[in-house]
């Protein structure tokens, strides 16, 4: 009987991992994205100020994420998971008692915080206690975060046509509600056993690692942009539906994706196959602003959903590769930063639609692409094949974070 469990436990690991990353992530984080139209409809929301409840979201998703690098014990607890399931799901409730900008914010803070420490205990989770199965394992539950986007999408497009901005921030706080039951049972990750090893710099790593930084900060700037405003921006001249519409594409595209890149980087190139992500993605992210067609619209939707996930797994693997020191934190924190300014880079672009802020979003993704070629030149291909398993081990709180 023992050994049966233990056989059905890793898709349980991923079952309860996935509902909590749709939940932390894919709701609590971007329900935003499909809710914004709806608030400037009818909550009177201008576009500058939908720009800072974003940037205000994403500062305190930055501050959850350094507190689960800085303080490992947080990782390591089921009542910091199940605590900011419900502080998570308070706070989408809360969004509808008021039509404070102020207070709106705070809101969009402290469910930053709860999305960030969410995804640092699942993420934890996922890599101790699945480290010695498939590398997809893990891809298919970090695809519970494109679940809960396409969740949300369908929420919202649901009750368009029946109820106000109100109720979809209630459905969105009750369905967070049964996705943080599902996940309720997740196993945190184990305390590490004592080691005296740790991260040792590779030699000359500084020049690849210096182009996958920058690569790193400049799509969390232009990727938080089309995140953010991708659905608003394809409902400017459009049906309804269709922006909600595409924004269950974008889940929907996400869901296979960290597996699917996951399993291509072991085949081929991690840093062609970053370029090649970022260049499809910069395509997906213009197409809105170029053409107004239903089909456009669609496509760019799976484009984005279908590497924004992706890109986070091949730069994180790639930066393990080079054996840099805190190679993972340094890259999170300049993700991280880079989508707190996303919003304010393009918050000028607004009076003017969405239209210009999604084509400086595509223009500094292909920038990112860019410095991911300059990355492929004479890249360190064969630094030792199970660097990035240790590290991985030995860093869970920083593994791939959206």
């Amino acid at each position: 009987m023992t050994r049966t469990f233990t056989a059905a436990s890793p898709w349980t690991d991923v079952g309860r991992a996935a509902a909590a990353l749709a939940a932390g992530m894919g709701i609590g984080r971007f329900v935003y994205t499909p809710v914004l139209p709806l608030m400037h409809a009818q909550a009177g929301l201008s576009a500058g100020a939908g720009a800072n409840l974003a940037t205000a979201n994403y500062a305190g998703y930055l501050v959850g994420a350094l507190a689960g690098t800085l303080a490992p014990a947080l990782v390591r607890s089921r009542t910091v998971l199940r605590g900011s399931l419900l502080l998570l799901a308070a706070t989408l409730a809360a969004m509808p008692l008021t039509h404070s900008t102020a207070v709106w914010a705070a809101l969009r803070l402290l469910a930053g915080v709860a999305s960030a420490l969410v995804f640092v205990v699942a993420a934890a989770s996922l890599l101790h206690h699945l480290r010695d199965h498939p590398a997809h394992l893990p891809g298919w539950a970090f695809g519970g975060v494109g679940a809960g986007i396409a969740l949300s999408g369908l929420l919202v497009l649901a009750l368009r046509s029946v109820a106000d901005w109100r109720a979809a921030w209630w459905a969105a706080a009750a369905l967070t509600g049964v996705l943080a039951a599902a996940s309720w049972r997740l196993r945190p990750e184990d305390a590490p056993a004592a080691t005296g090893t740790g991260d040792r710099p590779g030699a000359r790593t500084h020049r690849w690692f210096g182009a996958l930084f920058v690569s790193y900060f400049l799509e969390g700037v232009g990727y938080i942009v089309a995140g953010t405003f991708l659905v608003a921006a394809i409902g400017q001249g459009s049906p309804g539906w269709l922006g909600s519409g595409a924004w269950v594409l974008v889940g929907l595209a996400a869901v296979p994706s960290s597996a699917l890149w996951a399993r291509l980087g072991r085949r081929w190139s991690r840093p062609g196959l970053l370029l090649t992500a970022l260049t499809i993605q910069a395509a997906g992210i213009a197409l809105p602003a170029l053409t107004g067609s239903t089909a456009a619209a669609l496509a760019s939707a799976v484009l984005f959903g279908a590497t924004f996930l992706g890109v986070s797994t091949l730069a994180l693997a790639t930066g393990a590769h080079l054996r840099f020191p805190r190679s993972v934190a340094l890259l999170t924190a300049g993700y991280s930063v880079g989508q707190i300014l996303g919003p304010p880079v393009v918050a000028p672009l607004l009076r003017h639609g969405y239209h210009q802020a999604l084509l400086l979003a595509a223009l500094l993704v292909l920038a990112a692409a860019v410095a991911a070629a300059v990355l492929r030149i004479g890249f360190p291909h064969h630094m030792g094949g199970d660097h990035t398993v240790r590290v991985r081990q030995r860093q869970p709180a920083e593994a791939t974070r959206p």
